[in-house]
């Protein structure tokens, strides 16, 4: 799995994300222009001390990411799908993608791949989801599909004799 944040402007919200992706052992992608640096000291708490087990890769744009991964299994996230994100059957190696906290993805880019948008639902008239929270949602339901492939699926008591 693989997660990709165009254009990301909230640094809390990318260093939840970073921390969720260390977790799951998932590469994180970052399309510039991000609206923070990478020593933000708000990205580096977010994410906790996890950031030496993040694969991050970053773009210049788009087009770069684009150019790198067209051959690959793309899903858009947006309130604006026609599909919901649990219909869809994603592929071990899918990429993931998200926009900005402010305006989501470009519509140039949902228009040349509604095919391949999916939508969480939400109740009414709520706009969206908090972008750590729909990262986390789409990318456990990916991961459910594919069986948690590669990660702790049991935890165990510290200090307490575990019964199992």
């Amino acid at each position: 799995m693989n997660i990709v944040l165009i254009e990301p402007e909230i640094p809390q919200n990318t260093g939840n994300i970073a921390r969720t992706c260390a977790a799951t052992h998932t590469p994180l992608h970052i399309v510039k222009p991000m609206g923070f640096t990478v020593d933000d000291k708000k990205l580096k708490r977010a994410g906790l001390d996890y950031w030496y087990m993040l694969d991050i890769t970053y773009y210049e744009s788009y087009a770069e990411f684009y150019e790198s991964h067209k051959d690959c299994e793309l899903y858009f996230f947006t309130t604006k799908g026609k599909r919901v994100h649990s219909d869809v059957k994603y592929g071990p190696d899918a990429y993931l993608i998200f926009g900005k906290e402010t305006a989501g993805i470009d519509e140039r880019i949902l228009k040349e791949n509604m095919h391949r948008c999916a939508r969480i639902p939400m109740y009414g008239e709520a706009r969206s989801l908090n972008l750590s929270n729909s990262v986390a949602v789409a990318l456990y339901e990916a991961l459910r599909q594919n069986d948690y492939a590669g990660l702790k699926l049991r935890g165990k008591l510290h200090n307490i004799e575990d019964d199992d």
